[in-house]
């Protein structure tokens, strides 16, 4: 007797490689099919077909990207997500947020939320800056590795707006930090307002982003990019973050990561809410 779910699992697995290799030989229509039987077969979207459709031109611009597509990628990746984004991709995104505090907002800081946490790379860099640090990931998997690093007292699986909107009712935090969180979301409102809503006064939020040249965006405020990752014009980011009741008082361009030996370019951004 075979087991319907390993039946339904293969069967997702077959359409979605049958789907990719019609992208990766240029048969877009043929693959914008293939990827419609795939989110039939996966409501849920684990593989991140929207995104894929969005990069390629063949679908609207997700808002964000799927729940538990960006659960399931880094699950795959929490035990050598280092290696991989570190040493392989040159990710060095919470140092840079530590240096800028360091001579632009030194603190110390009391509270911190790392939003999108991972396996705690930015509560590393920040913890001398800091004294109580929470944690945030939607993938279990990072959250078990940054336990093992011990920098946070405490730590939570959940998607971040979802933790934000439970979380405004308690103890504020003096700095927030949402380090390679901005890729994987589109519209930005509710997540700044999250930020503010939890932000104490004179607290600071900072954050990286990805960025496309202007000619690219045509006037649109976000966009999947060609590596199935969010990229957010400044323009959009400012207007955003001053509805929210915040305000940028620095913005540095930055390579967030190299993509295939490629620098991918984005932003480094330091906001204050008003005390």
């Amino acid at each position: 007797m075979t087991d319907p779910e390993t039946d339904t699992d293969d069967a997702l697995a077959e359409a979605y490689n049958a789907a990719l290799d019609l992208e990766k030989a240029g048969d877009l229509e043929a693959a914008v099919i293939a990827y419609r039987r795939v989110l039939e077969l996966d409501p849920a979207d684990h593989g991140g077909v929207a995104v894929r459709l969005a990069a390629i031109g063949r679908g609207d611009t997700p808002a964000k990207a799927p729940d538990a597509y960006v659960a399931t990628l880094f699950d795959q990746h929490a035990d050598v997500f280092d290696m991989i984004l570190v040493d392989q991709l040159g990710y060095c995104v919470p140092l840079l947020v530590e240096d800028r505090l360091k001579d632009l907002a030194p603190g110390p800081y009391g509270r911190l939320l790392d939003l999108g946490c991972g396996t705690g790379l930015s509560g590393e860099a920040l913890e001398e800056r800091t004294t109580f640090r929470v944690g945030v990931d939607i993938s279990e998997g990072m959250i078990e590795v940054a336990h093992e690093r011990e920098v946070y007292d405490e730590l939570y699986v959940a998607e971040a707006a979802t933790f934000l909107e439970a979380a405004k009712d308690g103890t504020p935090f003096d700095l927030v930090v949402a380090t390679d969180v901005l890729p994987y979301m589109g519209d930005l409102q509710g997540f700044f307002a999250g930020v503010a809503a939890n932000l104490a006064p004179g607290g600071v939020f900072g954050f990286s982003s990805e960025t496309l040249p202007d000619d690219v965006f045509a006037g649109r405020p976000y966009m999947v990019g060609p590596n199935q990752r969010f990229a957010h014009a400044g323009s959009y980011i400012d207007r955003t973050l001053t509805d929210s009741g915040l305000t940028r008082f620095h913005t540095e361009p930055i390579t967030v990561r190299h993509q295939e030996g490629v620098p991918v370019p984005g932003d480094l951004v330091l906001a204050r809410k008003p005390a």
